[in-house]
């Protein structure tokens, strides 16, 4: 075991890690950050994004002493102190991007990053970024919807039933 220490949402933390420990296993088992999913362990369905000094990283593909010393940043440093929303977040809400909840942690840590990269992405770069996240929910429709309106832009209409 060895000390890793890092920067998790603007907070400087530490603990004891073995040389084989996930980085998402670390945030949710020794820190206590249980908002980073774990879904597949395979880094297929995209649950565990977090961000390392500003990029999007599967955290299940990462071991935590890769990390040592960065910037991370999970869905729990996403709100404001005061519990309110992001405006990622609260589009989220707003266009019910979610239904079960548990790609969303995931989906908005990668909307996050792809609005950072492109601030007014179209709809087939926002499809296209999601690529590497998976909803068994939602078929996607709404999360797009959601992203679009926390870039600021026209969102689509709702597909006819």
């Amino acid at each position: 075991m060895t000390e890793v220490k890092m920067t998790v949402n603007g907070r400087a933390v530490s603990g004891d890690a073995e040389g084989r420990t996930l980085l998402s296993t670390f945030l949710r088992e020794t820190l206590g950050m249980t908002g980073t999913h774990v879904g597949c362990d395979t880094s297929q369905c995209g649950a565990c994004v977090v961000h390392v000094n500003g990029n999007a990283v599967k955290s299940c593909t990462m071991f935590a002493h890769e990390a040592a010393g960065a910037e991370v940043a999970t869905i729990e440093g996403q709100a404001a102190p005061d519990g309110t929303l992001n405006r990622i977040q609260q589009a989220f809400q707003d266009y019910h991007g979610l239904q079960c909840g548990f790609c969303t942690p995931g989906m908005v840590m990668s909307a996050a990053a792809l609005l950072k990269e492109n601030p007014q992405p179209t709809e087939a770069e926002v499809r296209d970024y999601l690529e590497g996240n998976i909803c068994r929910c939602t078929g996607y429709h709404n999360i797009v919807r959601a992203i679009m309106a926390a870039s600021g832009q026209e969102v689509p209409a709702v597909a006819a039933e």
